[in-house]
């Protein structure tokens, strides 16, 4: 009779494999793709709506900061009316203080090109100019040309708040604060496509489990129900037996919606088209190294484009208590240029020995009552730049704390998945026995019912190390923009 039992438990020994087989024929058929986890990352990172945002924002920012080089370079501009036809009638005020309507027929065109350069420095503005009019009476059939061969300027605000020098402390900030954010998404695209990954791993993990456990119970009703003729067990045996088939066979099911939504959601956030089955191959453990929390911090302030918000930031306060100071009230603006200018009823006579022409004016604008509204611009301000100060002080403190914590996290995660692989293999090793037993009539149908649900959640927990783990390496990686395993910076390009 032992032969019977011994034969029942090679058949059960041999089903259990079934699973592995049928996965291993998945992976042939043409429209199955099949997946590792860096794979999947990098795919999310190439196709995801996320990483084409963050490319979109990284070419935003770029034309953004070529915009902002430009304001320091020179200028050059070509202006003019041509033509400047005319035909109608004026009033024309007469010695005698009337009014006369006389018709004018007229060309009045002009051409005129200009020459800025901004001094940073200063807050000024270098200009040059060269100009030529030409004025076409048709009703007297003259000609006349006014001209500015050349001219040169310089434009002073005084006392007045300097934009360019601020801006550029912090335009250099905001770009190479976009170019760390971009590293930073690229990174949380990791973070958070591993998410989507384990979820669709775990689903294929349970459903693996149901349909293996189906297939287990209803070889062991088998045997039951041979043992049950021979009078070995009772009735409530083989119901409990048939109880477990029939969960099993609902959580295969219910396993089997949660794979199609989670491959779903997988291939909505990794931009994967196709119809074709996703098979994910589960992953092996993090490599293990030790991280200090010293390094990561160094790294984090180093990389992270929070660390450089923190000094553009206290930079933006700064500047608007000096804007607020440059408008005091007192607007005083220094004119000056020099240049050469002609007329004649020919092109040439305006370029033949030209006039020198001079001019500077001070203008000045100042309040003499504004019942402390300027006053209180500059107390606002420093208000608010005290404000901005005790504000990134509290964001460094949770941008270490949420390191520290991180970094512990990852280093514990070593131990915790040696536990689960242990708990898995100890619990796969009691099964087989548990099932071994039973066969042979030495184990209750519930201490067996234990056995498997033990199995089965250590199945799980070890999943849900893995998924513990490979978070956490992302997460770090993310925090530091620093890749530990080759002891470099993360970049991008």
């Amino acid at each position: 009779m032992k032969a019977i039992y011994i034969l029942m438990f090679t058949m059960i020994s041999t089903a259990c494999c079934t699973i592995a087989i049928a996965q291993a024929k998945v992976n042939v058929v043409n429209d199955t793709l099949k997946l590792t986890l860096p794979q999947v990352v990098e795919m999310a990172r190439a196709n995801s709506i996320a990483a084409k945002q963050a490319n979109t924002v990284r070419e935003t920012k770029y034309w953004e900061w070529r915009t902002f080089k430009s304001n320091y370079q020179p200028q050059l501009a070509l202006e003019g009316i041509l033509p400047g036809y005319n035909k109608t009638y004026a009033q024309v005020l007469q010695p005698n203080g009337t009014v006369l309507f006389q018709p004018i027929h007229n060309d009045n065109s002009s051409l005129t090109l200009d020459f800025k350069q901004s001094i940073a420095a200063t807050g000024g503005t270098m200009y040059g100019t060269t100009e030529l009019q030409r004025f076409s009476d048709f009703d007297r059939n003259s000609v006349l040309y006014n001209g500015t061969p050349y001219g040169i300027g310089y434009t002073q605000p005084l006392l007045q708040f300097n934009s360019l020098r601020w801006d550029k402390k912090i335009e250099p900030l905001k770009f190479n604060e976009s170019k760390q954010a971009f590293i930073e998404t690229q990174e949380q695209i990791a973070v958070t496509v591993t998410d989507y990954f384990f979820n669709l791993l775990l689903a294929q993990v349970n459903y693996a489990i149901a349909a293996l456990n189906t297939i287990n119970t209803g070889k062991m009703l088998n045997v039951a129900n041979i043992k049950f003729e021979m009078g070995k067990v009772s009735k409530n045996e083989i119901l409990q037996l048939q109880l477990e088939q029939l969960n099993a066979q609902k959580a295969a099911g219910t396993a089997q919606r949660e794979v199609e939504i989670a491959a779903l959601n997988l291939r909505s956030y990794t931009g994967i088209e196709g119809e074709g089955k996703v098979v994910l191959t589960m992953p092996a453990a993090v490599a293990h190294f030790e991280v200090s929390t010293s390094l990561v911090l160094a790294q984090a302030l180093e990389n992270r484009s929070d660390a450089i918000s923190f000094v553009r930031r206290m930079a933006e306060a700064k500047r608007d208590v000096a804007k607020a100071k440059g408008a005091n009230g007192l607007v005083a603006t220094l004119n000056a240029n020099l240049g050469f200018s002609n007329a004649g009823s020919h092109l040439f006579d305006v370029y033949r020995s030209p006039k020198s022409q001079q001019s500077v004016q001070l203008q000045i604008s100042i309040p003499v009552l504004d019942w402390g509204r300027s006053k209180s611009r500059i107390k606002t301000a420093q208000a608010n730049e005290q404000f901005t100060m005790h504000e990134v002080e509290q964001d460094k403190q949770i941008f270490k704390q949420e390191i520290v914590t991180q970094v512990t996290l990852f280093n514990m995660m070593k131990e915790q998945m040696e536990l689960s692989v242990h708990a898995d293999k100890i619990a796969s090793e009691k099964y087989q026995i548990a099932s071994e037993r039973y066969i042979l009539g030495d184990l209750s149908i519930n201490d067996l019912s234990i056995a498997f649900q033990e199995s089965d959640r250590a199945k799980r927990d070890y999943v849900a190390a893995l998924r513990n783990s490979w978070t956490a390496y992302y997460q770090l990686r993310y925090l530091s923009l620093f890749d530990f395993e080759k002891n470099e910076k993360i970049t991008y390009k």
